[in-house]
């Protein structure tokens, strides 16, 4: 049993009654106020590790300290509770970020270490006068008496030692130790932020931090304090939420709401009773109608009613009402993988997809491109749900499950700063959750089930045992390995690749020997493996030859010849 909220139409201001706007306001402020108090009190329960002084429970504090009834008090702790789970959950997810951060620059410091060791050495040996250039230092070479820096793109040229040593030599070893004391600081000020992230949660401004700082950086508020502090009342004490209880008439101990004539009433903390007339909601009245007149006709409610929540928003010029109503989960027709299912690969620019039989086999497999460069989040987010729209299509065609990675993007998405450029960017782009979210939507609405599988190696199996084979790429490869397993199907070692295992990793997991493989295969690009057989790259790799590229060449010709000619000859029988 899940919960579903519907926004009504919008209630202007000018169309209500004055008194029902001055107490509307005043219960919405006291309810903030008894929140505030709520979670500033539980937050300094959870740092100190200890209770609040007093006999009574701070449900009943709150409810004498700001005159409340039950359900209002109630309410106000219950939202101060998710807050604080709320805000514990995201500490968890900041450590984990800010270690993952942690070890990148160790990994880079040590990278600057090495290098300045490296420096350091070659500027010994000039003074030894025997210049020896180290063997990380892959990028100086030294051709008789001139010494040569390649960069990516371009080549500088010294043509004496002295010159080297105090243009280049010296230069570097300034810039990288001035980068490492950097680096150094960034490593410090991460590991203040862990320990600090370790010893308290972190706390919230209501009204949003950024509001608050805008009184001292926006023009519009800086000489206009009276503004700013309009704004920050409106942002702060804007929002209430009134939780249901499935032994009341209507759901609700606070609310009532009549089917018939769309009258939403309510009784404030004050005992005044204010009424909204009209209260429709454009997507969703049916399904509040039927919430409501089946509380109603409820004859044992303890036992079989349900709970009606009900909030006010408050936007300035106008009023939106929230109705929050339980719904069952959708019946679920296509779940059953006895018939094969859709595996989904989902990447930064496209969809790959690819239909799987009851057997395993690939049935057809297709890309659904988009391009997000440039887009803003909204555009990003429609981009998303048409694609999914059209993925969910297909399985209801087919009458088939969908299955999909079940990926964090969260840490990686920092966990390599200092890597490639282009790789960092697309990584950025890559609105996973996003995905995930449309693709579930859609199917649930369609009655479509979604399975997630552990995404490790898909693409790496994918690549290695499907991508020639079947004559497609990389990525529907990889869809196609999610899509199998998911069916129960183990992607075992192909024999050819075993002499890449290292002997004590031989009879080992599945898993653990594609990863051993992953490793001596990882520098070559991915199209290499959907042009030549996958024995002539392992020879290749294993004699050491696979480093030229006229070498690939001279083996996607030799395969090609080798293959049409086993065409144009088939041997007699």
């Amino acid at each position: 049993m899940g919960m579903k909220t519907y926004f009504s139409k919008r209630i202007y201001k000018h169309t209500l009654p004055e008194s029902t706007v001055a107490s509307l306001g005043r219960t919405l402020r006291v309810f903030n106020q008894a929140k505030h108090y709520s979670f500033s009190t539980m937050m300094k329960e959870e740092r100190s590790k200890q209770t609040r002084p007093g006999e009574d429970s701070l449900h009943v504090y709150v409810k004498k300290k700001f005159s409340l009834n039950d359900y209002y008090a109630n309410s106000a702790v219950q939202e101060a509770g998710a807050l604080i789970k709320s805000q514990k959950e995201l500490t968890t997810l900041y450590l984990q970020n800010k270690q993952a951060q942690i070890i990148a620059v160790q990994k880079r410091m040590k990278t600057i270490k090495t290098k300045i060791t490296s420096l350091r050495k070659l500027k010994a040996s000039f003074v030894k006068g025997t210049p020896q250039i180290p063997g990380n230092l892959r990028i100086i070479k030294k051709y008789n008496h001139f010494f040569a820096v390649h960069y990516k793109k371009e080549t500088k040229i010294y043509y004496h030692v002295y010159h080297f040593e105090h243009s280049y030599v010296e230069v570097e070893l300034n810039h990288l130790t001035s980068r490492l004391g950097r680096l150094q600081g960034k490593l410090n000020r991460l590991t203040q932020q862990v320990h600090q992230l370790q010893q308290n949660i972190r706390s919230i401004v209501f009204g949003s931090k950024k509001l608050y700082k805008s009184q001292f950086t926006q023009e519009q508020y800086k000489n206009n304090h009276a503004a700013w502090k309009q704004a920050w009342v409106q942002s702060r004490y804007s929002k209430m939420v009134v939780s249901g209880r499935k032994d009341a008439k209507y759901g609700n101990f606070v609310f009532t709401y009549e089917p018939t004539n769309h009258l939403l009433s309510f009784q404030t903390p004050f005992g005044d009773v204010v009424a909204f007339e009209q209260v429709v909601f454009p997507y969703g009245q049916k399904q509040v109608n039927h919430a409501i007149e089946t509380q109603i006709s409820c004859s044992n409610k303890k036992k079989y009613g349900q709970p009606i929540g009900w909030g006010i928003e408050d936007h300035g010029e106008y009023y939106l009402v929230k109705c929050m109503i339980p719904v069952e989960p959708p019946t679920v027709t296509n779940y059953s993988k006895a018939d094969g299912v859709i595996g989904i690969d989902c990447n930064v620019d496209h969809f790959a997809v690819s239909n799987i039989s009851n057997t395993g086999r690939l049935l057809h497999s297709f890309v659904q491109k988009f391009d997000m460069a440039g887009k803003t989040s909204t555009q990003v987010t429609k981009i998303i749900e048409a694609e999914a729209v059209a993925i969910v299509d297909y399985a209801v065609q087919h009458k088939k499950p969908l299955v999909v990675e079940k990926l964090n993007t969260t840490t990686s998405k920092v966990s390599n700063p200092y890597g490639n450029r282009k790789a960092n960017r697309q990584m950025s782009l890559f609105a996973y959750r996003k995905m995930l979210h449309a693709i579930k939507v859609r199917a649930e609405k369609c009655g479509v089930l979604v399975y997630e599988v552990n995404p490790a190696y898909t693409s790496q199996i994918g690549k290695l045992k499907y991508m020639k084979r079947l004559g497609i790429s990389v990525h529907q490869a990889a869809s196609y390995v999610i899509g199998r397993r998911a069916m129960g199907f183990k992607e075992k070692l192909p024999p050819v690749l075993h002499s890449l295992v290292p002997e004590k990793k031989q009879g080992l997991h599945h898993w653990v020997q594609w990863n051993a493989v992953k490793r001596p295969l990882r520098d070559y690009p991915s199209y290499w493996f959907g042009h030549v057989a996958l024995s002539e790259l392992v020879r290749l790799h294993l004699l050491g030859e696979l480093s030229n590229h006229r070498t690939l060449l001279q083996v996607r010709e030799a395969t090609a010849n080798l293959s049409n000619s086993g065409n144009r000859n088939p041997s007699p029988r």
